[in-house]
């Protein structure tokens, strides 16, 4: 069983920057690929980046690119969410997700997920 807890999360403006951490316990954080969806009122989960076990692939959306970077550190069993340029739609809650089997950016693949971290973008 592996627990995932997000933080990093906060108000920030338009053109800020924050950086998302997802530390996990309880299993081998190396096993797991990882995942950062978001959720904003209303609507539903979206993904937002993956990376493998390794961190050697990563994927990102559309929405994201170029302005957010997923990394993990294996040793520190962290991963982050560097986000960049952010905007007002970018206002969401923010959870990261652990998928044994899959690099994925279905969030049905995922085995476990944090309890979110809420992501305030003022204009």
């Amino acid at each position: 069983q592996v627990q995932l807890v997000e933080s990093g999360g906060g108000l920030v403006q338009a053109g800020g920057s924050l950086r998302l951490s997802c530390k996990a316990s309880g299993g081998t954080f190396s096993d797991y690929n990882m995942g950062w969806f978001r959720q904003a009122p209303g609507k539903d989960r979206e993904f937002v980046a993956s990376i493998t076990r390794s961190g050697h692939n990563t994927y990102s959306a559309e929405a994201v690119k170029g302005r957010f970077t997923i990394s993990r550190d294996n040793a520190e069993n962290t991963g982050y969410l560097l986000m960049n340029s952010l905007k007002p739609e970018d206002t969401a809650v923010y959870f990261c997700g652990a998928a044994l089997r899959r690099f994925s950016s279905n969030w049905g693949d995922y085995d476990y997920w944090g309890q979110g971290t809420q992501v305030t973008v003022s204009s």
